[in-house]
């Protein structure tokens, strides 16, 4: 019973801790556009204080089949396509941190598969494994503006990878997405962020997040800035604490999340329905007895069709 009532009540949870001046916030976003569906109104609430504030993009968003299938009608759309998305969704992802007042040299791509990355921490995490997409047909890193062009599509490179944006970033906050979530790319960057900062001993740094957390959620599936976001249905059992956002927030957060072009003509309706009165983190990464962070089948394996998309 306090569980569903929290559900429905995110004022009920705790605040998260403010961001102050001398804080650095790293978001790792599995696809351009999850930094601002998941991150918007922290992004710009942190700029707006002095904070710093970066974005480690794990994949450039190459797998989505939908927009391809739109731009060239037709139903198996071309390997290049593809790769030409991930482009434009590259250009988008920037169009929209600068919304939020990010830095361009605060802004990383790591370019590795879209739907490959929870396979590359899985059976492709050693070399000479490579994982090849099939969407874009390629086994390496296909993207001249990633951080290492060329890598192979493996575990190893991928966590070397975000290691050197730790580094680089050293940040104090880190928002990543959860083991929980049902998109497979969010699950496996979960995965990957908790492995790092567990080998780090910097755990207490994350708060996590899910933007695809169940059928039907957020509800109502449509723009709602005034009201309270609730928890989850796959997040259920964890830890949530909420970051009010002020009206202004509320607006930055909506222009950057419209500035993902070719994604929101698709999905607006459901990506319109992340701007809510606040967002929500979890201090835990899962709740008890979950098998998301187990290498084995999750729970909810079979996802509905819309939490399939490419964001």
């Amino acid at each position: 019973m306090v569980l569903a009532a929290r559900a429905q009540a995110g004022e009920n949870l705790p605040l998260l801790r403010p961001v102050v001046p001398t804080d650095t916030v790293l978001v790792v976003a599995p696809h351009p556009d999850d930094e601002s569906l998941c991150c918007g109104g922290l992004i710009h609430a942190a700029r707006a204080s002095g904070a710093r504030a970066a974005v480690v993009w794990l994949t450039n968003g190459d797998g989505f089949r939908w927009s391809a299938m739109v731009a060239e009608r037709k139903l198996r759309p071309r390997t290049g396509t593809y790769r030409e998305f991930a482009d434009r969704r590259a250009f988008e992802a920037r169009n929209a941190a600068a919304i939020l007042g990010l830095e361009p040299d605060a802004l990383f791509f790591l370019g590795y598969p879209d739907r490959g990355l929870l396979p590359l921490l899985l059976d492709h995490y050693y070399p000479n494994t490579p994982w090849r997409s099939k969407f874009t047909g390629a086994d390496t890193v296909v993207y001249d503006t990633a951080m290492n062009p060329g890598a192979a599509y493996d575990g190893e490179n991928l966590e070397r990878d975000f290691q050197r944006v730790l580094d680089v970033v050293k940040p104090t906050l880190i928002l990543a997405p959860s083991p929980q979530d049902t998109h497979p790319d969010h699950r496996g960057a979960g995965i990957l962020v908790w492995r790092a900062l567990a080998a780090r001993h910097e755990m207490d740094k994350i708060r996590f997040w899910i933007v695809h957390g169940g059928r039907d959620w957020p509800k109502p599936r449509a723009y709602r800035p005034a009201q309270e976001q609730t928890i989850a249905p796959r997040g259920l059992g964890m830890a949530w604490e909420r970051f009010p956002l002020d009206a202004d927030a509320r607006d930055i957060k909506l222009r950057a999340i419209r500035a993902h072009r070719s994604q929101f003509a698709v999905m607006g309706r459901v990506m319109g329905s992340h701007v809510r009165a606040d967002e929500l983190y979890s201090r835990t990464p899962i709740p008890p007895r979950s098998t998301c962070a187990l290498p084995e089948p999750c729970e909810f394996e079979g996802a509905p069709v819309i939490e399939e998309a490419g964001f």
